[in-house]
């Protein structure tokens, strides 16, 4: 996980949810300092994004020059192949955002999940947020396959390839009114088509996905304590993470909140996190108004 400039405001409640996936690596390439919250099982590498700009164009063979930082999620189909030495040894690599909270993944990620080649928790898509993908050559340079995409790559502005381009390397027949049958014949042929997980995990509010229910109501409220995630709609059941993209920023809100005007719940509020180091054992709350102590 590339990330530069400066860590978010809840970057520690991020780093505990972590923790509690003892199982699970994390390593960051940053011009951050590195936290005071230390875990175990999350690494930092320290390099300045005009390096890591020219390491991108040195293993990729390409004049990687963007304008923001933001276009570095249009690189993460490559981090695999790009950061082959980091992840030796390990049975899957993947690439995620830091403006998630984890629940228990292996939860969700057991053997028969696992027996894929790459994992996506959207059902059509691939999710930039959080994707796995089997460490091996072929998912390494699977990114080769993006028609154009040394182009795509060198032009400055952000593209979303990560979710788009890739996608279709893996899914050429995305669209959910196909059929199961329909969507999967292309594998028959082609060995990237097939054998992928596509599940929907319900982990991002406000998107114009429905929800669980079929409703367009989504959970207000979330609860993490001791690893695991719920929300104060669903009762128990777990999730695997939350994405709070849409109370961060409205950049991606819906057409018709933007249309009207509408802001994301975090840009007016002073403060986004209310919990200190004491609150933390007795786990935490999302909402609108940020996070708070249980």
């Amino acid at each position: 996980m590339p990330y530069f400039g400066k860590w978010p405001a809840w970057f520690d409640l991020f780093l505990l949810s972590c923790k509690w996936n003892a199982s699970i690596d994390w390593l960051f390439l940053t011009d951050c300092p590195e936290p005071a919250l230390r875990m175990p099982n999350v690494r930092y590498r320290q390099i300045e994004f005009s390096d890591y700009c020219k390491l991108v164009s040195s293993r990729l063979g390409i004049d990687f020059k963007p304008r923001t930082p933001y276009k570095l999620c249009d690189v993460k189909p490559c981090y695999g192949y790009i950061h082959s030495d980091a992840i030796e040894g390990y049975d899957f690599f993947g690439f995620g955002d830091v403006d998630v909270i984890y629940g228990d993944l292996r939860k969700f990620l057991d053997e028969r999940v696992l027996s894929h080649q790459l994992i996506s928790t959207h059902r059509g898509r691939i999710s930039g947020h959080f994707c796995l993908l089997k460490n091996n050559e072929k998912m390494r340079n699977a990114f080769r396959r993006i028609v154009g995409w040394q182009g795509l790559l060198e032009t400055p502005e952000h593209l979303g390839i990560d979710e788009s381009n890739f996608t279709k390397v893996f899914l050429r027949l995305r669209h959910r009114l196909y059929p199961t049958l329909v969507r999967e014949l292309p594998g028959v042929f082609d060995g990237f088509q097939r054998n992928n997980h596509w599940e929907e995990q319900y982990s991002t509010i406000l998107s114009p996905l429905p929800w669980i229910d079929g409703s367009a109501q989504h959970p207000e409220e979330w609860l993490w304590k001791d690893g695991h995630l719920t929300n104060t709609r669903d009762g128990d059941r777990e999730f695997m993470y939350l994405h709070f993209m849409n109370w961060k920023s409205a950049r991606w809100l819906p057409k018709e909140l933007r249309r009207s005007g509408g802001r994301a719940a975090w840009e007016d509020n002073e403060k986004v996190s209310y919990v200190g180091h004491r609150d933390v054992p007795n786990g935490f709350r999302i909402s609108r108004q940020g996070f708070h102590p249980l």
